[in-house]
């Protein structure tokens, strides 16, 4: 599988995911109008990148601002991630938030106690 990029726009995150490595980078901020036509490439890709896995996958988010529609597709794509965890594929998400922003650490921290997997919430300031 070949590396998959998005690049970022004022209303969206970067996306890169880079299968040699098991990683999926999502940064920035989400607001996209369409968020269901935004994620589910990218939900897509994920899907496609698990039939043949690393032997960790690492998921690195780091965003700005999400609204309630991209928050949807993401616990959607964590779940992706979640199935195969469950299958005997090691994932760690790394959850980055700003020190004062509360919104994004709570919303990480109800991620982490939904998808109840590897999660760790990431103090980047």
């Amino acid at each position: 599988m070949d590396d998959f990029y998005i690049k970022r726009t004022f209303n969206t995150p970067e996306v890169e995911l880079i299968p040699s490595e098991g990683i999926l980078r999502i940064e920035g901020r989400s607001i996209p109008e369409d968020p269901g036509e935004y994620f589910e490439i990218i939900i897509q890709k994920l899907q496609e990148y698990y039939k043949n896995p690393q032997k960790v996958t690492r998921i690195d988010i780091k965003l700005e601002y999400i609204n309630s529609g991209s928050s949807k597709y993401m616990l959607e794509l964590l779940r992706v991630a979640k199935s195969h965890y469950e299958q005997g594929c090691e994932c760690t998400v790394n959850w980055f938030y700003e020190e004062d922003d509360e919104s994004i650490l709570e919303l990480g921290q109800h991620y982490k106690n939904t998808i109840k997997i590897p999660f760790k919430m990431v103090d980047f300031y």
